[in-house]
């Protein structure tokens, strides 16, 4: 059985009242204190005990939001009463919550995974001084969502927008139509400075949000001639390369954009 207990996690903060938790470089979730209450959001593989590390940065009570249902993401749920998804991935979650090994390491810990309460775009968490707010961003799953720390002007995009895009998953959606869902929030750009998205270790500038743009609709264009083909548990895929603007800040230095070819 695998040993869910064995990986380190790294928390870091951000500003006295945001914290950015690294689960063994895996995947990255955060933690946005306000006067009344926390929201923690994803919950990481739950390789450790999430909500312990939270309840060291802060004993206000807690909200727990999944960007999108992919295990790497919610897997932590176990640690919590409730957790707050789109309805859209739901059966992701579910699926996903079946696998073989973590239902083995539950049992073995007699622990289970808490119920989802639904969450869409257009809903707003208030923490008490901190406002988040929901947009709906289906694309690398079906239900992704992203969340605006109105008062910081820092836009938590879970895995729909990052440096290694997944987007040739079974439950992605195709990329002209992912095009026309970010057009519906491209907005954000304006109301945003930052990115904080699922798999970081730092901010990202919020001109990442417009080069993910430019680069799928090069894909969709037919500009694809130097992409190469990309090797991933599910097979053989293609990556895209797609450029960022020169002296802004991006915590990485390698982005591409993964999907399928059509047949």
């Amino acid at each position: 059985m695998t040993d869910f207990g064995n990986k380190e996690l790294y928390v870091k903060e951000l500003s006295p009242h945001l914290y950015l938790m690294d689960e063994a470089h895996e995947s990255t979730g955060y933690v946005v204190v306000g006067e009344d209450r926390a929201c923690v959001i994803d919950t990481m593989m739950g390789y450790n005990d999430i909500k312990a590390a939270v309840r060291k940065i802060t004993d206000k009570p807690l909200t727990v939001v999944n960007t999108h249902g992919h295990p790497d993401h919610i897997y932590g749920n176990v640690y919590f009463d409730e957790a707050y998804i789109h309805p859209d991935d739901i059966p992701a979650a579910k699926e996903h919550m079946q696998n073989s090994v973590f239902v083995e390491w539950c049992n073995f810990r007699n622990i289970k995974m808490p119920p989802f309460k639904r969450i869409c775009g257009g809903d707003v968490i208030n923490l008490g001084g901190k406002t988040l707010k929901v947009y709906d961003l289906p694309g690398h799953s079906k239900g992704g969502i992203l969340l605006l720390l109105e008062e910081d002007r820092i836009l938590f995009t879970g895995d729909s927008i990052n440096h290694h895009l997944w987007m040739q998953l079974p439950g992605s959606i195709p990329l002209p139509d992912f095009l026309k869902e970010l057009d519906k929030v491209m907005f954000l750009a304006k109301e945003a400075d930052l990115i904080l998205h699922g798999h970081a270790r730092d901010y990202d500038d919020i001109s990442l949000m417009g080069c993910i743009r430019r680069g799928v609709e090069e894909i969709c264009s037919g500009h694809t001639e130097g992409d190469t083909p990309y090797q991933w548990f599910g097979g053989t895929a293609f990556q895209h390369p797609f450029s960022v603007i020169p002296g802004r800040h991006y915590q990485q230095d390698d982005h591409v954009i993964c999907y399928n070819r059509p047949v």
